[in-house]
């Protein structure tokens, strides 16, 4: 099977999330959890839902708690208790929050598997807890010998050919040519020009 590559172009990823499906959509409404919920549950973060109060940390609105009345998963927002905002014409509207501007300070338990996905995540942080401190216990050298097992070998290099060293050959010396000595050349008058193209001519 072929490895998926991350999507890294924007377009694709803003694609990604308007088609995703409500699985998928579920999973991006996480919020973070207050200090308090953290150290009781050993979870960081939990999908928003209705029932849950929660405490705004960005925005106009910032230090506002309340509780979540209702959820848009099309457009990816949450709607608080209290948090309006009055028209031109003088209506009242509730704001719409991104899942991710709110910190999570008040769980709503209501429902059962929700329960069990946080005994679950309690569990699992109790079994990587363990497994740290048997590793801390362990000696440094059984700890070298497991790593050692667990990295793969490196394969050995194949031996590259030695290029045979060219030895050059001594460049023949060129035997200089001592040049000929030029003849002086005699000029020839108008009067022997002439006889002589008659002669050619034989006239």
């Amino acid at each position: 099977m072929q490895a998926t590559k991350p999507v890294t172009k924007p377009t694709k990823q803003r694609k990604m999330i308007y088609q995703a499906p409500d699985h998928v959509r579920h999973k991006l409404f996480a919020a973070h959890l207050s200090p308090e919920l953290r150290t009781s549950h050993k979870v960081k973060s939990l999908p928003a839902r209705s029932g849950d109060t929660v405490r705004l940390m960005r925005g106009d609105h910032k230090g506002f708690e309340g509780k979540i009345t209702s959820i848009d998963r099309k457009n990816y927002r949450i709607y608080v208790e209290g948090l309006t905002r009055e028209k031109v014409d003088g209506t009242t509207i509730s704001v719409p929050i991104h899942p991710s501007k709110v910190m999570i300070t008040r769980l709503n338990l209501d429902d059962k598997w929700r329960k069990k996905i946080l005994e679950k995540k309690k569990e699992a942080h109790k079994k990587v807890e363990e497994l740290a401190i048997e590793v801390e216990k362990k000696p440094l050298e059984e700890v070298a010998e497991i790593k050692e097992v667990t990295e793969e070998k490196p394969k050995a290099k194949k031996p590259r050919k030695r290029k045979k060293a060219i030895t050059k050959k001594p460049a023949k010396e060129k035997i200089e040519k001592e040049p000929e000595e030029a003849k002086p050349r005699t000029k020839r008058t108008r009067a022997k020009r002439r006889v002589s193209k008659k002669t050619e001519g034989g006239t």
